[in-house]
């Protein structure tokens, strides 16, 4: 699928912008946002210069690809979008969780958790370089300023401030956070909140000073330990939405007050949260657990986050394990991979109905769809604003 459409270098000032109507005035809270950060095009809609096809420049000669992380096998299955056929599969380090695209565009990084290391993959050709030694790197995300990788420490219950390109260390921020696996950055881009998977708690970060500015206890209501996992900002910035894999659902929070403001109950094993390219909905991925219900019980939920609402439920015909991945650039396809299953999930956003089911290694993990529509990447599977 070719773009259609390329964003113009960004050569003219705010105010000029503001002045011509091709922008709206900042909000004060934009106004205040993170030294170096891109300002926000859309302050109702964050994600306005990630919208469908907003392919920038620095990726217009990528190869459209799907990389696919296999974690037991220590591998990443590469799919051809076109023909869903796997194309190739290569060797990366020790349990592969995720392939997260750089700050600028220009690599996309594999995070092996036991291999302590990062094996970079050039986009322009789909082949992967030599491994660089990074310990314990679960996850990773950028600053919203580009200043730093965030290398998320599972097992060492960190932070790992590294710089974006070379991935030396710059300082670690020590957490009480058992589990802390992902993460998203507020509207100002000033403060990061991250998951902590196994103590039920939310974690605050000021983003320049890299220091702790506090936590939040999860309580779903069917009075479980709350087990948070991914975790997205919607449009407007104003609520975070945290998918709860033992809750059944996604809690709301309120990134000021930091305090949980509801709960919407969506399916089994709520796991990963993705953004329509417009915005305007929340694809929650419902995992199950073979473990607990004995067969796959995973689907899909829709939110509108303006009403807070479920407005559809995709199921997968036969039940799955639908896990972590992104929308292609049109937004018109959801690619999941199907963590007990070992095959990826391609979606039609538009019907819901599933298209294709692509066989991978064993328990494919955090895939990405390349290329993505966006200015920049906040890391994972693909934020990009």
């Amino acid at each position: 699928m070719k773009s259609t459409r390329f964003l113009p270098k960004l050569t003219f000032t705010a105010a000029m912008l503001v002045g011509a109507g091709l922008v709206a005035a900042a909000t004060p809270a934009q106004q205040s946002a993170l030294p170096g950060m891109p300002p926000v095009l859309n302050p109702h809609n964050i994600y306005s210069a990630a919208g469908a096809n907003m392919l920038s420049p620095a990726v217009k000669h990528d190869k459209q690809l799907v990389y696919v992380p296999n974690t037991l096998d220590g591998t990443v299955s590469v799919i051809d979008p076109k023909t869903f056929k796997v194309i190739d599969t290569f060797k990366t380090g020790a349990l592969p969780q995720h392939v997260v695209p750089s700050y600028d565009l220009r690599t996309l990084w594999v995070t092996n958790d036991y291999g302590n290391s990062l094996t970079p993959i050039d986009p322009r050709t789909g082949k992967p370089g030599k491994n660089v030694r990074v310990r314990d790197p679960y996850n990773m995300y950028f600053t919203p300023d580009g200043k730093y990788a965030i290398v998320v420490a599972e097992k060492m219950e960190r932070l790992d401030f590294r710089n974006p390109h070379t991935m030396k260390l710059h300082d670690s921020t020590k957490t009480h956070c058992k589990g802390i696996d992902h993460m998203d950055f507020t509207a100002d881009g000033r403060y990061l909140i991250a998951t902590c998977e196994f103590n039920g708690d939310l974690v605050k970060v000021n983003v320049a000073t890299h220091k702790v500015m506090g936590y939040l206890k999860l309580r779903p209501p069917n009075h479980k330990r709350a087990m948070p996992q991914d975790i997205r900002v919607d449009a407007e910035g104003n609520t975070f939405y945290v998918a709860d894999l033992r809750g059944d659902g996604v809690e709301l929070v309120d990134p000021v007050s930091f305090k949980q403001i509801g709960f919407i109950a969506t399916g089994y094993g709520a796991h990963g949260i993705y953004p329509s390219r417009d915005g305007k909905y929340l694809y929650v991925s419902d995992r199950g657990n073979p473990r607990v219900w004995g067969k796959h019980r995973g689907g899909l939920t829709v939110i509108d986050p303006a009403t807070r609402k479920i407005v559809a439920q995709w199921p997968i015909p036969g039940g799955g394990s639908p896990d972590m991945g992104n929308t292609n650039a049109a937004g018109t396809q959801l690619w999941l991979s199907g963590r007990y299953d070992n095959v990826v999930y391609v979606f039609d956003t538009r019907t819901g109905k599933l298209l294709h089911k692509i066989r991978v290694g064993r328990q494919p993990h955090g895939l990405t769809v390349w290329p993505q529509p966006g200015r920049y990447s906040l890391g994972h599977t693909g934020n990009t604003r």
